[in-house]
């Protein structure tokens, strides 16, 4: 069950992303464009997703686990670090340089595209830099 759930979740997920523009590299950037021609559209869908983030965020707070009966682990560190600001920054420059994040370049996958797949796997070997370092 917590399979299929994580599944739905994941396809409403993708769903969003693509009804909202978040998967448009074009429509990001024109965001991202402050100086420019700015599209402020995806303000009030960032806007949007932190209210109704908000209210499961809440409910999760109060309980030791999930409604299929998963334990809830909620973050506790609370305070910037270097890691934090450095992690940040990294997906910030990315997410502006290519126009995508990690959960619309895995949506736009589906499309084959060269640029799609060069990303992922920039993305992919990132990560697998992250675990290298992590283990010393």
């Amino acid at each position: 069950m917590r399979r299929l759930t994580a599944l739905l979740a994941g396809l409403i997920f993708g769903f969003g992303l693509l009804l909202a523009g978040m998967a448009n590299p074009a429509k990001v950037l024109a965001f991202l464009d402050v100086t420019g021609t700015w599209d402020p559209s995806l303000a009030l869908v960032m806007a949007g997703a932190i209210v109704v983030a908000a209210i499961p965020l809440n409910w999760a707070r109060k309980r030791t686990h999930s409604l299929l009966g998963a334990p809830i682990q909620l973050p506790s560190k609370r305070a910037l670090d270097a890691r934090l600001v450095g992690g940040s920054l990294l997906f910030g420059v990315g997410w502006g340089l290519a126009g995508l994040c990690p959960g619309p370049a895995v949506v736009l996958l589906a499309t084959g595209r060269w640029q799609v797949l060069l990303f992922v796997t920039a993305m992919l070997f990132g990560m697998w830099i992250f675990a290298q370092l992590e283990k010393r």
